[in-house]
């Protein structure tokens, strides 16, 4: 059986997929689930990066999991963490609202907002994540 932080590149691959499928939401128009799917893209990226350090990889804040990788990211990822943070219960949830379903109060640009974060997370990810052979 593989070792949780031998699977770290499986988490990273899963990343991408998540931030694929965002694409394919916005492109239909389901922009909670896009704002949704970037923020889990990114939650995954930064546990690929602490899995790959053998470290553990709890929670689904965004900020606390970019804050564990690194005590000084920039201020652009510190605002796109925060910016995707506040996607993870209000896109699902009625209740995460004071009225009204999620779907009716995303739009294209949460959607567009969201995606370039995910973006410009998992490429930071991307390059913290330790390669085979230590590299």
């Amino acid at each position: 059986m593989l070792s949780v932080a031998s699977r770290h590149f499986d988490w990273l691959r899963q990343a991408e997929a998540d931030l694929r499928l965002a694409r394919h939401a916005r492109d239909g128009a389901a922009h909670d689930w896009a704002c949704f799917a970037a923020q889990q893209a990114a939650e995954k990226a930064f546990k690929a990066v602490l899995m790959s350090r053998g470290a553990d990889a709890w929670g689904h804040t965004v900020t606390a999991l970019l804050g564990v990788v690194t005590e000084d990211a920039a201020d652009e990822l510190v605002v796109c963490a925060k910016t995707l943070d506040k996607h993870y219960i209000p896109t699902r949830y009625p209740n995460g609202l004071d009225a009204g379903a999620p779907t009716d109060f995303y739009t294209r640009k949460d959607s567009d907002d969201a995606i370039g974060c995910a973006e410009r997370l998992i490429g930071f990810a991307r390059g913290q994540v330790e390669q085979p052979g230590g590299g």
